[in-house]
C-alpha cells in the first residue's frame, strides 16, 4: 500500500504542474494499475487526467503493469498489454502506443513480435544491450526470430540519466559537467547519432518544476542543445534514420546489472505464477467457452479481473524475486486470491454442468479443452464408497487410495422434515488414472460402478530397474543409467548441491567450493496394470545447515532426497519427480543431465518461440568490460532440448525458469536460496550490493521466507524426438506435456472436495444439455497458444503459433468459419496466413447447445 500513499502526492502534483506549464509533459510509467488506484481515491482528478491525455501531455500505458519480459508466459505478457491498452483507452481517453519497459531484466528474442500483436512497433528500455558486440548503436531496429520488428531505443545508464532533482538545479554545473554532457556524448559516438533521448526521473520522484526554466538553464551551460520531447516524438524522429539492425535476445550486462541468475531466486514464486497461468489458460478459460455453449454465462469481467490479480505480481522485481520478505508475502497472498478466483470459476462450471446433465454419484464428467483430439490417459479425483472400482469403456485404468475417510456417528443432515442424524459410512477419496479418447473442446460423461476387487496397486518390487520395449532406467553402484535402443548412458541424471553467497537478485558461488553430487543409497520399484512403472531411488546426505556452518565445514544437518523416475509403457511418456524437505540455507540444488554427446548448443523454449542457445566465451577481464559476469546462464519457457547419438532429449520442466550447460551436461535449477535482500561485491558481481541495501541511509535487510525451506516437489516431462527436431513439432510437444485434466464428480460424500459445491445451489430454470459435446476441432499439427471468450458475447478467440521458417495456411485445419482479427477483436484482412515465428488471432462464433427449462412445482 505504500505506493498509493506515495502516489496520493506525486500524482497530484504532476496534474498541477502540468495545468500551470502548458510546455511541460510526463509519462506515468508505462502501467495503468498506479493510476487506477490514484483514480479510485480521487475520482473528482479524472476529469483532469483525461484533458492532460487528450493534449499529449500526460502518458499512460501502455502496461498493466510492468511486465518482467524472461519469466511470465507469452500470453501474459500479451494480456497485460490488451488490459492496459484496453482500460486506458476507455477510462482516460487512450494509450501511450510504445513498449516503456524502463528497468527490466533483459528481454527475450520475441518482444518484437508480442509487441506487434497489439500494434505497438516501438521499445524504450535500459537493460541488457553491448554496442560492441551486439548492435553498434542504442537505436536499432529489433527483429523478432520472424518477419515482425520494432524500433528500439536503449537508454543505457538508465531512466534516470537526466534526473534532475533539487541538487542537480544547486549544483547545474557540476551536473551537466560530470554527467549529463559525458552521457550525450556517448550516446552520440556509439552510432554517430545526431539527436539522443535524455530521460528525466526516477522511482517515486517528483515531476521537475518548470522544466522550460530548467532547460534553459542547461542550454546555457551545455556543449548540447536540449529541447523538450515526448517519447513518441523521438521514435518518430528514428523512423526516419537508417538503424542498424538486431535480432536475439538482450541480457548482456554491459552497462548495468542484467541479474542473469535471478531466475531460480523465491522458487515459490515462479512456481506458483507458472501453475495460475496454466490453470487460467488450460483449464478457465476453454472451461468458459464450454460454459457459455451449455447456457452457463460467467461475467467477463471475472476473467479479467483473474488477469489483475496474476498480473499485478509479475513486474520484473516480484517475479524475479528480488523483494523483501513483506512484498513476497504480498505476492503470495495476489497468488492466493488468483487461484482462489480460478478455482472457483472452474467449480461453478463444471457445478452448472453437472446439474443440468443430471449427474449421478457414479458418473465422471470429463473434459478435453483442447481444440484437438485426445487419445490418452487422464488423472482424475473420485470419492466412493469403495475403493474398487471399474470405469465402463474405458481400455486401462489405475486406481489407487489417497485417503480413507472413516465411519462418523451422529452426523446432522437437514431434510425436508428439519434436521436428522445419522451414522454416516465411511468412503475413499481415489486417484484415477484412465485411457480414453475425447472429442476435441467439449466434454463426455463416463460411468463408474464398483467391483469386489481393484487387486494389489503399486507392489513394491525388490528391483532395480523400469523398462519398456526401447528404454529402460536402472539403478546401480549409486547412479542411474539410461537404455535408449542400444545406447546405455551411465550417470544419465543426478542431483547436484553447492552454497550460495548471493541475494534474491543473483546466486553467488562460494570461493573454493565445487558443486557436489549429492549420493543415492537404494532404491524400490512400483508398478500397477502392466502400464505404470516407478523407480524410487531415495538418498541424504550431510550438509551444513547454513552459510557459517559452510565456511566452517561442518555438515552438520541431514538432507534427505527422493527421486521419482516414472514411465508409462503404453504412450512411451517419461517423467522425473524431485521430493525433499528443505532444511538447508543458502544454497542451490541443480538437476544435471548427460545426454552421452558432446553439447554444441540446446534448444530452449521462450515467449512465443523457441531459441537456439550457444554459449559465449567470457573475457578473463570481465570486470573490466561488465557490470556482473556474463555467465552462460540463461532463462527458458517449458522446454529445454538438447541432442544425443540416437535422438534428442527434450525436457518439460513444470515452472523452473533456469539452465546451463557445457560440453558434457545439462543444468536445470531447482532452487537458488539465500537471506539478504542485496550484498556487495558478489564473486561475479562485484562492487555495490543490488537493491541499495548499502546505500547512504539504507540499511541491510534480512529475508528469511528466502531460505524457502520447506516441501518441495519437481517435476519434469521427459520425452524421445528427432535429432535436431523441428521448432514446430517442438512447439506442439510443450502443449501436449502441460495438457490438463478437469473432470468432474458430483457427490456428496464431501462437499468440500469442490469448495463452492455446497454454496451452489440447484436453480428453477436449468437447461437441457447434451451428454456428449464438441465444439470445435483443428489440425493435429497447429500449435494453440489460447483458446478464450470474446468480449462478444457467443463468440470466441483462438490464437495459433506458426513457430516454423515458413508461412502457414490454416484454411481447411479448422472445423468451423473464422475471422481474422487482432487481439482487440478488430477484423484484420490477412486471411488465414501466418507469418513465420508469429501468432495469429481467429473469432470463432460458438454454438449453442442447450435448452431452457423451467422446472415447475405445485403448492397444495
Amino acid at each position: 500500500m505504500d505506493s498509493q500513499v506515495l502516489a496520493d502526492q506525486v500524482f497530484t502534483e504532476i496534474l498541477d504542474e502540468l495545468e500551470t506549464h502548458p510546455e511541460a509533459n510526463f509519462c506515468l510509467d508505462g502501467q495503468t494499475s498506479i493510476l487506477d488506484e490514484y483514480v479510485d481515491t480521487h475520482p473528482e482528478n479524472l476529469e483532469r487526467i483525461r484533458k492532460l491525455v487528450k493534449e499529449d501531455r500526460l502518458f499512460v500505458g501502455p502496461w498493466y503493469t510492468q511486465t518482467d519480459a524472461l519469466i511470465p508466459d507469452a500470453e501474459s505478457i500479451l494480456r497485460n498489454l490488451y488490459i492496459g491498452i484496453s482500460e486506458a483507452t476507455e477510462k482516460y481517453g487512450k494509450a501511450m502506443m510504445v513498449g516503456y519497459l524502463p528497468d527490466t531484466f533483459g528481454f527475450n528474442a520475441q518482444m518484437p513480435m508480442l509487441l506487434n500483436q497489439v500494434g505497438i512497433d516501438s521499445i524504450l528500455f535500459w537493460r541488457g544491450t553491448n554496442f560492441n558486440t551486439q548492435v553498434s548503436s542504442p537505436y536499432f531496429k529489433w527483429r523478432a526470430l520472424g518477419q515482425d520488428s520494432i524500433i528500439a531505443a536503449n537508454f543505457p545508464f538508465g531512466y534516470f540519466t537526466g534526473q534532475i532533482g533539487l541538487d542537480a538545479k544547486e549544483k547545474m554545473l557540476s551536473f551537466i559537467s560530470d554527467r549529463y554532457d559525458p552521457n550525450i556524448k556517448f550516446l552520440e559516438e556509439h552510432g554517430n547519432n545526431s539527436d539522443v533521448l535524455i530521460p528525466s526521473g526516477i522511482d517515486q520522484m517528483n515531476i521537475v518544476h518548470n522544466i522550460a526554466e530548467t532547460v534553459r538553464n542547461i542550454n546555457e551551460r551545455s556543449k548540447y542543445e536540449t529541447e523538450i520531447s515526448t517519447y513518441q516524438e523521438f521514435i518518430n524522429i528514428l523512423r526516419k534514420k537508417a538503424l542498424p539492425d538486431y535480432s536475439g535476445e538482450l541480457r548482456l550486462p554491459t552497462y548495468s546489472r542484467i541479474h542473469r541468475t535471478i531466475g531460480s531466486v523465491r522458487q515459490s514464486i515462479k512456481k506458483q505464477n507458472f501453475e495460475i497461468e496454466q490453470k487460467i489458460l488450460k483449464r478457465v478459460e476453454p472451461l468458459m467457452i464450454i460454459a457459455e455453449s451449455a447456457g452457463i454465462e460467467i461475467g467477463k469481467g471475472m476473467l479479467t479481473l483473474l488477469w489483475k490479480k496474476l498480473l499485478e505480481s509479475q513486474a520484473h522485481d516480484s517475479l524475479g524475486g528480488s523483494v523483501s520478505d513483506n512484498v513476497a508475502e504480498d505476492i503470495m497472498h495476489r497468488f492466493k486470491e488468483a487461484n482462489e478466483l480460478a478455482d472457483g470459476i472452474e467449480n461453478l462450471i463444471k457445478k452448472k454442468i453437472g446439474d443440468s446433465l443430471n449427474l449421478n454419484k457414479n458418473e465422471l464428467l470429463l473434459f478435453n479443452t483442447t481444440p484437438q483430439k485426445f487419445n490418452g490417459f487422464k488423472k482424475v479425483s473420485i470419492m466412493a464408497r469403495s475403493k474398487n472400482i471399474k470405469f465402463e469403456n474405458v481400455e486401462y485404468q489405475s486406481v489407487t487410495v489417497d485417503k480413507h475417510y472413516p465411519i462418523r456417528k451422529h452426523v446432522l443432515k437437514m431434510t425436508e422434515k428439519g434436521r436428522e442424524y445419522f451414522d454416516e459410512p465411511e468412503y475413499f477419496s481415489l486417484t484415477c488414472t484412465i485411457k480414453v479418447q475425447l472429442d476435441p473442446l467439449g466434454y463426455t460423461v463416463i460411468k463408474f460402478h464398483d467391483i469386489s476387487d481393484q487387486g494389489e496397486p503399486y507392489i513394491p518390487q525388490e528391483s532395480n530397474y523400469i523398462s519398456t520395449k526401447n528404454i529402460k532406467f536402472e539403478f546401480n553402484d549409486g547412479k542411474v543409467s539410461f537404455t535408449n535402443g542400444t545406447e546405455v548412458i551411465e550417470d544419465f541424471i543426478s542431483l547436484l548441491e553447492s552454497g550460495n553467497d548471493g541475494d534474491t537478485y543473483d546466486y553467488s558461488p562460494i570461493e573454493g567450493e565445487k558443486e557436489q553430487v549429492l549420493p543415492f543409497s537404494n532404491c524400490s520399484v512400483t508398478h500397477h496394470s502392466d502400464i505404470f512403472e516407478n523407480l524410487i531411488i531415495n538418498g541424504e546426505k550431510l550438509l551444513p545447515e547454513n552459510l557459517v556452518d559452510r565456511v566452517n565445514g561442518d555438515d552438520n544437518k541431514k538432507f534427505v532426497y527422493k527421486l521419482v523416475i516414472s514411465l508409462n509403457k503404453i504412450s512411451q511418456e517419461i517423467s522425473f519427480k524431485l521430493i525433499f524437505d528443505n532444511n538447508i540455507e543458502s544454497h542451490r540444488l541443480r538437476l544435471r543431465i548427460n545426454p552421452n554427446r558432446k553439447i554444441f548448443g540446446v534448444k530452449a523454449g521462450i515467449q512465443g518461440g523457441i531459441v537456439d542457445v550457444t554459449n559465449e566465451r567470457i573475457p578473463k577481464d570481465w570486470k573490466d568490460k561488465f557490470d556482473e559476469k556474463p555467465v552462460n546462464i540463461y532463462n527458458f519457457d517449458k522446454l529445454l532440448n538438447v541432442n544425443g547419438n540416437n535422438n534428442s532429449l527434450s525436457f518439460f520442466p513444470r515452472g523452473l525458469k533456469e539452465f546451463e550447460f557445457d560440453n558434457k551436461y545439462l543444468y536445470i535449477t531447482l532452487l537458488a536460496t539465500t537471506g539478504q535482500l542485496g550484498k556487495p561485491n558478489l564473486a561475479w558481481r562485484p562492487g555495490r550490493a543490488s537493491g541499495d541495501t548499502t546505500n547512504e541511509g539504507h540499511i541491510m535487510m534480512s529475508t528469511p521466507m528466502a531460505q524457502e525451506k520447506g516441501n518441495w516437489e519437481f517435476f519434469i516431462g521427459m520425452k524421445l524426438n528427432k535429432i535436431d527436431e523441428s521448432h514446430n513439432l517442438l512447439s506442439r510437444e510443450i502443449n501436449k506435456s502441460f495438457d490438463q485434466s478437469v473432470g468432474y464428480q458430483k457427490q456428496t460424500l464431501n462437499l468440500f472436495i469442490n469448495r463452492l459445491d455446497n454454496k451452489i445451489w440447484p436453480t428453477e430454470i436449468n437447461y437441457q444439455i447434451p451428454r456428449n459435446l464438441s465444439l470445435l476441432a483443428i489440425d493435429q499439427k497447429l500449435v494453440v497458444s489460447a483458446l478464450y471468450p470474446s468480449k462478444e458475447k457467443k463468440r470466441y478467440l483462438i490464437r495459433i503459433l506458426n513457430d516454423s521458417n515458413k508461412i502457414i495456411d490454416v484454411e481447411g485445419k479448422i472445423d468451423n468459419k473464422v475471422t481474422r482479427v487482432d487481439i482487440f477483436e478488430n477484423n484484420l484482412d490477412e486471411g488465414t496466413i501466418i507469418k513465420p515465428h508469429s501468432y495469429a488471432t481467429f473469432k470463432i462464433k460458438n454454438i449453442v447447445n442447450f435448452k431452457r427449462e423451467e422446472l415447475i412445482f405445485n403448492n397444495y
